[in-house]
């Protein structure tokens, strides 16, 4: 496949969100780095993940973009999910071909979510047989549990997901979570994603973990109601999709909120007070998990 590289300069308290908005709509990878690098203004950083938003005020950002994509539309749609004015100062520039796929599982190792829990890439071998191993395949979609925000949503269905227990994960991504719930001991695991692409992914996840998970397009009609609802996506959209997710999460079940930046936690949870009572549950490298029970 033939790449380009989008490169963006941005408010570096904006890079993080809208990296994140860039893979959702189909980006590959993505990087951050001062927008002074390599000139005598670069700032170093040797401190813990998160810092640059506090050491750096521009950022470079730079994605890797399928060639069939129009950079200029999906950095303008991203900027439009992350809640953010769409970037004018940026670039495309050619990638050369090289063995992406050899490159990218060399980015990926298992990671241990908990004592019981673990993602192994699919090339990997399981690092503990008394384990439950959640078999990924990582690059086709959002959610390979590097990132806080999944591996939030990970420790919560660990501890919420009860035998026979009906789940639903809308912007399912890699359908990471969806696979947990089901192999957690769910009775039936639903996730839903707008991105075809997405759901291919999850379907052929499910099948490497052997896991029964039904995989739907959001916008097909959705007759589910949950005992546990999780949304991993970002703040703009988790606060519009508030009063369709409350349809689908039964009274006393329970939700889990996530991709929500600190500064940005009290507007989604007044987004879901009219239904749910909504509190933090995890903070990780600046982003902030909530959850709370269906009134």
């Amino acid at each position: 496949m033939a790449w380009r590289s989008l490169v963006v300069a941005i408010d570096a308290a904006a890079a993080e969100p809208l990296s994140e908005a860039l893979l959702a709509r189909g980006a590959a990878a993505a990087s951050i780095e001062d927008a002074a690098a390599g000139t005598s203004a670069e700032r170093p950083v040797f401190d813990e993940p998160g810092a640059t938003r506090a050491l750096w005020a521009r950022a470079r950002l730079r994605v890797l973009v399928p060639a069939d994509l129009d950079p200029a539309a999906l950095l303008q749609s991203a900027a439009a999910d992350a809640g953010l004015p769409a970037p004018s100062d940026f670039a495309v520039e050619p990638v050369a071909d090289a063995d992406w796929v050899r490159q990218a599982q060399s980015q990926f190792a298992p990671i241990r979510i908990s004592g019981r829990l673990w993602i192994v890439p699919s090339w990997h071998a399981a690092p503990d047989p008394e384990a439950i191993h959640l078999v990924l395949d990582p690059g086709r979609a959002f959610g390979t549990g590097s990132h806080p925000t999944t591996r939030a949503c990970l420790r919560w269905l660990e501890q919420r997901v009860f035998p026979g227990a009906r789940v639903l994960d809308y912007g399912c991504g890699s359908g990471i979570l969806a696979v947990a719930a089901a192999k957690l001991g769910a009775g039936e695991a639903v996730g839903v994603d707008i991105d075809p692409e997405a759901l291919a992914a999850a379907r052929d996840n499910a099948a490497l973990n052997r896991a029964s998970a039904r995989f739907l397009d959001a916008r097909a009609p959705l007759d589910f109601s949950a005992d546990l609802v999780v949304a991993n996506i970002l703040a703009n959209p988790l606060a519009v999709l508030a009063p369709l997710l409350a349809r689908h999460c039964r009274p006393g079940g329970r939700i889990a909120l996530a991709g929500i930046l600190e500064a940005q936690a009290s507007r989604v949870a007044g987004a879901y007070a009219p239904w749910f009572d909504i509190a933090a549950f995890d903070r990780d490298e600046g982003w902030i998990a909530l959850e709370g029970p269906r009134r």
